[in-house]
């Protein structure tokens, strides 16, 4: 890439490329783009020793900056994770092609025939943190749904990710779409996040997906429209009718398989009822499996919880737990201390569950299933670009699909209005 005088040079000269390239990857073909990703995936296996050397050089910077042990967890990449990456590239490419796809068709007395179609969005700006993962994610659900991108990692994972990206380039330009479908911005300068938040000429969207520090920063300060990806607070409440069994390995999963993702389990609400049975028997699990509980009032934890442990994301062996009256309480503190991610209830009564999925209007909503499957690729989406937490557009899990618009098309025979 040349070199440009200032960070605004460089993001203008970026987005006016991405921009000339969504205009031709709006109209590929679907068989292109399935080339494009699956020969990225081979590309990313191809050079994976290249790509965990890159990875390699982030993690030295994360250590010397301080990161936390799961957040070096999130940057952390060997051949088992690369080959994560190339099975959702694959699952991407194997995916219907959206662009298109006629949503509904119908036809109207005066003899026109109407079709909404999916549509690409355009330039889709994707402003992320740690995880070099995302490069790869992100880089393929664009161009599967015929946008171009500009991906911003965080400054830890910028080897990782320019690694990535070259693989990514290398399997676009092989099947014959424009190199700058997929573009890395080439400095960790903060000067370039605050540059693509006004590109309103060039980015149709920014997705940012990372702390609350970041999302706020974007919401705050963005003039091109925003998915917001905002912190996973994730509850889990035990009903007084939770299975003993089931709700052990549930919350076990959901807090412990992997604590610095946005899915893991933040606070357990226990049904009075049931506190002194499955609720003190599953802090018990968790405590035995290294969790710091901070246990409130009525409950045996590692250490008495503070109310600032409510609300929290700790993305680390820690959950805050609370004994509440009934469903309605859980359905209350949820209200007031979740952040519309994802949450889920414990229990077998039927009744309950439909309170608790109607009452809540979390993104996901998960009854007796680990909050970890709150992901694009646990969906069947192949991947994720994040999990929306808004109302407009797009929520819950951004695959593909949720990266498009629509248009109408509407056919006559020299209709004429009266």
């Amino acid at each position: 890439m040349k070199d440009f005088e200032t960070i605004p040079a460089l993001m203008a000269d970026i987005g006016a490329r991405a921009k000339a390239a969504s205009a031709e990857l709006a109209s590929a073909s679907a068989e292109r783009k399935h080339a494009a990703l699956i020969g990225a995936a081979e590309a990313v296996w191809k050079t994976r020793d290249a790509i965990i050397e890159a990875n390699k050089l982030d993690l030295e910077f994360g250590r010397n900056k301080g990161l936390s042990d799961a957040m070096m967890d999130r940057l952390m990449l060997d051949e088992a994770r690369i080959q994560g990456i190339v099975d959702g590239l694959r699952a991407v490419a194997e995916q219907a092609d959206p662009v298109g796809e006629v949503l509904t068709e119908w036809d109207m007395p005066s003899g026109l025939h109407i079709r909404r179609v999916r549509t690409p969005l355009g330039v889709i700006g994707v402003i992320y943190e740690s995880r070099p993962n995302v490069t790869a994610d992100a880089g393929a659900l664009c161009l599967k749904s015929g946008n171009a991108v500009i991906l911003r990692g965080g400054s830890e994972s910028f080897h990782s990710s320019g690694a990535i990206h070259a693989a990514l380039v290398d399997g676009v330009t092989k099947a014959g779409l424009p190199a700058d479908s997929i573009q890395l911005v080439p400095t960790r300068d903060r000067a370039a996040v605050q540059e693509m938040l006004t590109m309103t000429d060039t980015i149709d969207v920014i997705v940012p997906r990372g702390g609350k520090g970041l999302v706020g920063l974007v919401q705050r300060e963005a003039r091109v429209p925003v998915f917001a990806h905002l912190e996973g607070i994730v509850h889990i409440y035990i009903d007084a009718a939770a299975d003993l069994e089931k709700t052990l390995n549930v919350v076990m999963n959901a807090k412990t398989r992997r604590t610095g993702i946005c899915g893991s389990a933040e606070c357990l609400l226990i049904h009075k009822d049931a506190a002194d049975s499955i609720g003190q028997a599953t802090i018990a699990a968790l405590m035995e499996a290294g969790v710091e509980v901070r246990a409130d009032a009525g409950l045996e934890g590692s250490v008495a919880a503070q109310a600032s442990d409510f609300g929290q994301e700790f993305l680390d062996m820690i959950i805050a737990a609370k004994i509440v009256d009934d469903i309605d309480g859980a359905i209350e503190h949820i209200r007031t201390y979740g952040s519309n991610h994802t949450d889920c209830i414990m229990t077998e009564d039927d009744s309950a569950a439909e309170t608790f999925f109607a009452q809540l209007d979390s993104a996901i909503l998960m009854r007796n299933a680990s909050t970890q499957f709150a992901d694009g690729g646990e969906f069947g989406m192949g991947a994720e670009i994040g999990i929306a937490t808004g109302k407009m557009h797009a929520r819950g899990p951004v695959g593909a699909a949720q990266l498009t618009s629509f248009k109408y098309l509407v056919d006559g025979d020299g209709t004429v209005r009266g």
